[in-house]
């Protein structure tokens, strides 16, 4: 497995890589929810679980502060120590990392103009915007007498 990098998760939690950002930090919310796999008990004394994050507090506390290395550097590490403590979630990580590279690595844009464009028009031409918004008036068309 690829390591996790602390710069890609604050980068995942600040909403980089749009719509696809979003979706991957979402499966990643999902994913350090599930209940911990029976071989993570394996090695402890009582048969309990053992101690340790879920990830799930360390996920909230990036989502909180997207800009604080200390948290997603936390989260990179909880995501390690379960990985390696469980199979199936290492399993589940993995995947989950292999589609979120895959979601974030680009991809092409073609725009063009065609048809019937006004000589002045505004005209915007962009990929993976997200909550924006443009406030335009048109100015009155002059009169020809």
């Amino acid at each position: 497995m690829d390591p996790i990098t602390a710069a890609a998760l604050a980068a995942l939690a600040g909403g980089l890589g749009g719509e696809a950002g979003r979706h991957a930090w979402q499966g990643l919310t999902a994913l350090v929810r599930r209940p911990f796999g029976r071989a993570s008990t394996q090695g402890t004394e009582d048969g309990a679980a053992p101690r340790i994050s879920s990830g799930e507090l360390e996920v909230a506390a990036l989502e909180g502060e997207p800009a604080d290395p200390l948290r997603a550097q936390a989260l990179a590490t909880a995501l390690g120590v379960r990985a390696a403590l469980d199979d199936e979630f290492r399993a589940l990580l993995d995947e989950w990392w292999q589609q979120a590279q895959a979601g974030s690595s680009g991809g092409d844009v073609h725009n063009s103009i065609g048809g019937n464009v006004e000589s002045g028009a505004t005209v915007v031409q962009s990929r993976d915007i997200s909550a924006l918004t443009f406030n335009m008036t048109r100015a009155p068309a002059a009169r020809e007498d």
